[in-house]
């Protein structure tokens, strides 16, 4: 664990010593606030409710957390010190728990300085703030899978911008699985079971549930579960370049 909180430590720091990190938080809070606000039309429902800031969330993590993970591994693969940090008495499971946690970490601390939002609406009205709460829980966990995802991909290359691209398309995959475009191409010819599975790996399926104050046990098992394989594949990806 000391290992693994160094790398996290080294990570989570090193967002901070560009400018990266601050225009991510700025253009993430930017265009939380105008979906929220704008787009959303927050005002106008006339709802003391935060569904207009969590209806977005998905798609905002689609393009924003593929850009905070293109660099994880494509750029230590790119500059070479990929090969320094295997040589290091560490594990590849270590580094590619620390390096998740630090950006999921990162992610986390974005979503948390949304707070004048949740203020805004207790302000305005008297919302159902447990509810919020388990929005917020969900919109957390989904991001995580976004980031395991991302990170897996940014291993399989050293070009940053192709790891951006296979992130957003698998992604985008995993979102629209649940959708009713995506499932009536399968319910013509394929058995209902398959169809249901495709379903349930809709990061909307488990997600809109939990976003309706709903945390259910089995949506919570489904991000764990998707982080630890693609966290899994990362580490085996790794161990794999390592031997080439």
């Amino acid at each position: 664990m000391n290992v693994t909180k160094s790398i996290f430590d080294r990570e989570l720091s090193g967002y901070f010593a560009t400018p990266v990190a601050y225009v991510f938080l700025i253009i993430f809070l930017v265009l939380t606030a105008t979906f929220t606000f704008e787009i959303g039309g927050f005002y106008e429902r006339g709802q003391a409710d935060l569904s207009p800031f969590f209806d977005y969330h998905p798609w905002l993590y689609l393009f924003l957390v593929p850009a905070l993970t293109m660099r994880l591994w494509a750029e230590e693969r790119k500059s070479g010190t990929i090969e320094f940090l295997m040589t290091l008495p560490i594990t590849p499971w270590q580094a590619v728990l620390g390096k998740f946690l630090a950006a999921w970490a990162f992610t986390g601390l974005a979503l948390a300085l949304s707070f004048p939002i949740w203020i805004t609406v207790n302000i305005l009205g008297s919302p159902d703030n447990g509810a919020i709460f388990a929005a917020y829980i969900g919109s957390l966990m989904m991001a995580g899978g976004f980031l395991a995802i991302g990170a897996c991909l940014s291993a399989l290359t050293r070009n940053q911008v192709i790891a951006f691209i296979l992130t957003v398309v698998v992604c985008f995959g995993f979102l629209l699985a649940g959708f009713p475009l995506v499932l009536n191409l399968f319910s013509a010819w394929a058995p209902q079971m398959l169809v249901d599975g495709i379903a349930s790996l809709s990061f909307m399926t488990h997600f809109s549930s939990i976003s309706r104050g709903v945390i259910d046990f089995r949506d919570i098992v489904y991000f764990v579960l998707l982080m630890g394989v693609f966290l899994y594949a990362n580490t085996v990806i790794l161990q794999l370049k390592q031997a080439d």
